[in-house]
């Protein structure tokens, strides 16, 4: 048994932003975000409502469009074109989910990769994938590492897996990984034996949206566990995918859900913001 420690994104985040808005203050021309989002899903605009927050906070300078859910795609492609040609606009983001009739995978190639502060784009991608850091990284995986550092930053030679391939977090994610250096495993629905698997990680990142689906069991003692799925279950609680009271006393340390990779999200996606501004700046 060990003492196991929280992984605290809160306040790990919070120094982030410090540090940022540090920077910041000494720009002459600040950092511009744009955010698109099309529709009335609830979740998104509480999103994009704290995004807009911690811009403020920051000293980033906001641009909004908000269009109608039955907006078109030559609509929202000409949102997109509008904030690629502003000069103010350091950095744009298309709140995801779209609605369903928009072809959300066309629109984010449309946004000039030196603003794609999602880190989306053909562009991007490549870069993460070659090691260019010149390229904007996608920010829940960018936040998920900074979280695992915070921990450990010898990190060469560890085991890492990853459940879940998504473009969004989990290719990402084990690109970051291998770049320090770790050997690493990516998990899916066909992987054969997933809790011998999880057993050997030394690093283990969960991103299924299934609730509790990685149990007390399956983890190595010591590991460092980065729990990146959000469930509500039927009392309302919040979840992540990982047994976190089976996690406590085995693992050396565990991000908790909420208050773990989410805090994290923003305040890279502020750090994606301001190195696209940067850039901008220097050419």
């Amino acid at each position: 048994m060990t003492d196991t420690q929280i992984i605290d994104g809160k306040t790990i985040s919070a120094a982030l932003r410090a540090t940022l808005k540090t920077q910041i203050d000494f720009m002459p021309v600040k950092p511009g975000l744009a955010v698109i989002l099309v529709g009335d899903d609830p979740a998104s605009h509480v999103y994009v409502r704290n995004k807009i927050k911690a811009c403020a906070e920051a000293g980033i300078r906001s641009f909004e469009s908000r269009l109608p859910v039955q907006a078109l795609q030559a609509e929202v492609a000409a949102e997109i074109k509008a904030f690629n040609a502003n000069p103010d606009v350091h950095g744009i983001l298309l709140q995801l989910p779209a609605p369903a009739h928009l072809d959300s995978a066309a629109l984010i190639q449309m946004i000039a990769p030196h603003k794609d502060v999602d880190g989306l784009s053909f562009i991007n991608q490549g870069k993460l994938l070659s090691g260019d850091e010149s390229g904007l990284v996608p920010c829940t995986p960018q936040g998920a590492l900074r979280l695992i550092q915070s921990v450990e930053t010898a990190l060469s030679g560890k085991h890492a897996v990853i459940i879940g391939r998504s473009l969004l977090f989990g290719k990402p994610m084990a690109q970051l990984l291998l770049a320090q250096d770790c050997t690493v495993t990516t998990a899916h629905s066909r992987t054969r034996d997933l809790p011998a698997l999880c057993r050997n990680a030394d690093i283990l990142v969960a991103a299924v949206g299934r609730p509790e689906m990685v149990k007390g069991d399956w983890l190595k003692p010591g590991a460092i566990v980065v729990d990146v799925g959000i469930n509500r279950l039927e009392s309302g609680k919040l979840t992540g995918d990982v047994d976190f009271e089976a996690a406590l006393g085995k693992v050396r340390a565990i991000t908790p859900v909420p208050g773990g990779v989410g805090p994290m999200t923003i305040a890279c996606l502020l750090t994606n913001t301001l190195k696209a501004a940067q850039a901008g700046h220097s050419t």
